[in-house]
């Protein structure tokens, strides 16, 4: 657990001489309020504050200082915590200073069209965080946030945000349509990321086993964000000829994770474009469907990844995480200003204006007893709610969450897997199918798959009318053999990972090389030029 404290202090902050007492004001002047850091690098790499100015009616700065479970040591530059042995910054205090450019002056001191650098230079306003420094001291790339970006998507304007193509709303909580909740279903999704493979096919055969159902009288649905190593392209293809949604979650999944925080437009386009020709290609997926992106780590590309989705065509995201709150926030289009903070992804969400939709990852609260209200922060995926280790947690969580949504305003309920983690203790996965056949005991729950979410929202429609609903009865009850019950196995080499031999389960014809990065369709290299 988490321990969250608040004290107002005169502290020691270190210098080089050994430490000087710095008040917290001093050491909050400038500092944003959401940024940790070390009053001291000595001890166990536990221990940070951050600076909170509104915690009192007399204006005083305390510093709020959080601890990381045991085990567990804090990443200045990640701003989270993670596993002791992961985490190389323990004797850095802070994030380095950034110069940043002059916005705010009595007077403009730039001409119409032109901003200042940090250094008083003026440059074109659409120069600024355009993924080039254009200024000498570069700072036109040091504020390019969601809220600082000069070029930044405007503020939600719902005369001019009209679905189907547009939804948005100032604080995210709005119900498409105007509906009362009462007349919303409470949407389910089930979503799971990484390769489908002998590891887990069992899993996903028992939970969709063809035999539960939704109150349309459709069987229930999954969203798949497959990554590409050890995928056996046959189970996608018979996942999606089951109707559940297939989605891309990257051809390599690097582990450095500033590969994707900072990845070129060319990086994302490798990586998404890539994976999803390799699927269509060896699942043989040839209808379009594959529209959804999900980030390795959740670490969201910034306006790079969203201007390569809108150029290929994907319609969704489904990367960025919201923080728990009171209400959970609608899935909302990227035309308009996202409506909640940036949380965590390394503070790299796109802040311009794109046609892409985001399927927001609400936290879950994680409290083993909600009435008692601890400050326990949320979390996105199931398996990174850390305290969660029995089966009986695990449904408290379920439930709890499941109300947390639909007393408020029926936002959709995202439950995110890696299927491990469901596999790691058998009463997880019965739990989970447990929780499911309670809900499909009710008339106003829908397990649905990401892009039947956007259909609703495009068209929302009364419970009362969904058993007609048409864009969720397709590929209603699906019955049948797989495409073929013998896949190719191919044992195959590439030129990009030397030394390797992977195979490759599919019903099409094996390539001549393991499909990679610079080569997927596994075809062969074209030379570059």
């Amino acid at each position: 657990m988490i321990e969250i404290t608040h004290k107002t202090y005169s502290v020691f902050a270190q210098d080089d001489e050994g430490g000087e007492e710095a008040t917290a004001d001093e050491l909050c002047e400038n500092r944003p309020a959401d940024e940790y850091f070390r009053l001291s690098t000595e001890g166990d790499c536990r221990e940070v504050v951050r600076c909170d100015k509104n915690s009192d009616n007399n204006g005083a700065t305390r510093l709020a200082s959080v601890r990381c479970p045991v085990g567990l040591a804090f990443d200045i530059e990640r701003q989270t915590c993670d596993w002791k042995t992961k985490v190389d910054n323990c004797d850095v205090i802070e994030k380095p200073r950034k110069v940043l450019p002059n916005f705010k002056t009595d007077e403009p001191i730039c001409p119409d069209g032109k901003l200042s650098c940090g250094n008083g230079e003026c440059i074109d306003k659409e120069l600024f965080c355009n993924g080039k420094p254009d200024c000498k001291d570069e700072s036109d790339e040091n504020s390019c946030t969601v809220e600082t970006d000069p070029n930044r998507a405007p503020d939600c304007d719902p005369t001019q945000c009209v679905l189907p193509d547009c939804f948005c709303s100032a604080d995210g909580t709005r119900i498409p349509g105007q509906l009362e909740p009462v007349n919303v279903p409470q949407m389910i999704t089930l979503t799971f990321n990484g390769a489908v493979n002998v590891d887990n096919i069992d899993l996903y055969e028992e939970i969709f086993s063809g035999t539960r159902a939704n109150p349309n009288g459709c069987q229930i649905r999954g969203t798949f964000f497959a990554s590409h190593k050890y995928t056996n392209y046959s189970a996608v293809q018979d996942l999606h000829r089951r109707g559940h949604e297939i989605a891309v979650f990257s051809l390599t999944h690097k582990e450095d994770p500033n590969y994707w925080t900072q990845g070129s437009y060319d990086d994302w386009l490798a990586e998404m474009a890539g994976a999803r020709l390799i699927i269509e290609r060896f699942a043989n997926i040839t209808d379009g469907s594959i529209i959804g992106v999900r980030a390795p780590y959740l670490r969201v590309g910034g306006n790079k990844q969203f201007e390569m989705m809108a150029d290929q065509f994907f319609v969704y995201d489904a990367s960025i995480t919201a923080s728990l709150g009171r209400v959970p926030i609608w899935p909302y289009t990227l035309y308009f200003r996202m409506p909640h903070k940036c949380n965590g992804n390394a503070h790299n969400c796109p802040s311009r204006s794109h046609p892409v939709w985001e399927i927001v990852m609400n936290e879950l609260d994680r409290r083993d007893d909600p009435t008692f209200d601890e400050s326990l922060p949320g979390c996105h995926m199931v398996d990174s709610c850390s305290n969660i280790q029995t089966g009986e947690q695990f449904a408290r969580l379920l439930r709890h969450n499941f109300n947390r949504h639909l007393n408020s305003n029926r936002a959709p309920l995202g439950l995110h897997f890696h299927a491990s983690w469901l596999k790691s203790k058998k009463e997880f996965k019965e739990e989970l199918i447990k929780f499911i056949e309670e809900m499909l005991g009710r008339n106003d729950v829908y397990f649905v798959t990401n892009l039947q979410v956007i259909q609703w929202m495009q068209n929302p429609t009364e419970l009362n009318g969904l058993r007609d609903f048409q864009e969720w009865k397709e590929k209603c009850d699906i019955k049948g053999q797989p495409y073929c019950s013998l896949p190719n196995s191919c044992a195959l080499t590439t030129r990009e990972l030397p030394g390797e031999t992977l195979r490759l389960f599919t019903c099409m014809e094996c390539p001549n090389n393991y499909p990679w990065i610079l080569d997927p369709t596994g075809d062969g290299f074209s030379v570059r030029k």
